[in-house]
């Protein structure tokens, strides 16, 4: 067996496969440079540390559930004048985990919230933090296909404990009057505990009527506005750019108007 098969093979083995992946171009880089020893070893080494702290990342932006890949460098600020980066980017901090924030975006569809929502955990994730997302149809899905207490307990558990929880189109669909208790359940059980963001296209002050229980509502509200901020989009959808003529029978406003 050859030398460099036998590093293969001993590099399989102890499960080292980044540097398994780079030693070779390595071991010709530090003869061009003449290395010694200990730099071409923490070289290797740090190349092994990048690879599974890369690989860590994309199994929690896997994890997270997150419908797309987001940025912020991605959001166009000149459509939303009313959001300024500079406000906004505080929250793309670890300061918004640790001091268990909330961000609660709202706005009609199409106007950003559920990318700056994700681009904000997909930064968290990168920062270390364990993040979860999901819809509000589908946070009440589970809960009412959980025939017992304990199996409620199952679907709030990873919810509770994540650093940070994005709650996705929040009044889009009005909910089963069973999901709001658990809705309260999973804001209170993460008030001052842990960082929650919510995107919603009506104020949070009509809450009353999405889960059937103002009071309720109104708990909801004032466990997340405590250490939270709220911020509304306006203007039309970006998905509408390029396509403001067309009518919603698809009929062209100049033919319409046309004598037949």
């Amino acid at each position: 067996m050859s030398v460099t098969l036998g590093i293969d093979h001993k590099l399989t083995q102890l499960k080292l496969r980044r540097i398994r992946e780079v030693y070779g171009q390595w071991v010709v880089q530090a003869e061009q440079q003449q290395l010694g020893y200990a730099e071409f070893l923490d070289e290797l080494l740090s190349e092994e540390v990048l690879g599974r702290q890369e690989n860590q990342i994309r199994r929690k932006l896997q994890a997270a559930g997150f419908p797309f890949p987001a940025t912020l460098e991605q959001f166009d600020f000149t459509l939303r004048p009313e959001l300024k980066r500079a406000v906004l980017v505080r929250f793309f901090d670890s300061a918004f985990i640790e001091k268990a924030g909330a961000l609660i975006l709202v706005g009609a569809s199409g106007l950003g919230k559920t990318h700056l929502a994700v681009a904000l955990g997909t930064k968290m994730v990168q920062l270390g933090y364990q993040v979860r997302f999901l819809t509000a149809q589908q946070f009440a899905n589970s809960i009412l296909a959980a025939g017992s207490r304990a199996a409620i307990e199952r679907v709030l558990h990873p919810l509770l404990r994540c650093d940070l929880l994005i709650l996705d189109e929040f009044g889009y669909l009005p909910l089963a009057p069973q999901v709001g208790p658990a809705i309260y359940e999973l804001i209170a059980g993460r008030y001052e505990r842990r960082a929650t963001v919510i995107t919603s296209n009506k104020s949070l002050a009509h809450g009353g009527e999405l889960i059937g229980d103002s009071a309720l509502m109104m708990a909801i509200t004032d466990r997340l506005l405590h250490h939270g901020e709220v911020f509304y989009l306006r203007g039309a959808s970006f998905r509408m750019r390029g396509k403001e003529g067309i009518t919603t029978t698809g009929t062209p406003p100049s033919t319409a108007e046309a004598p037949s």
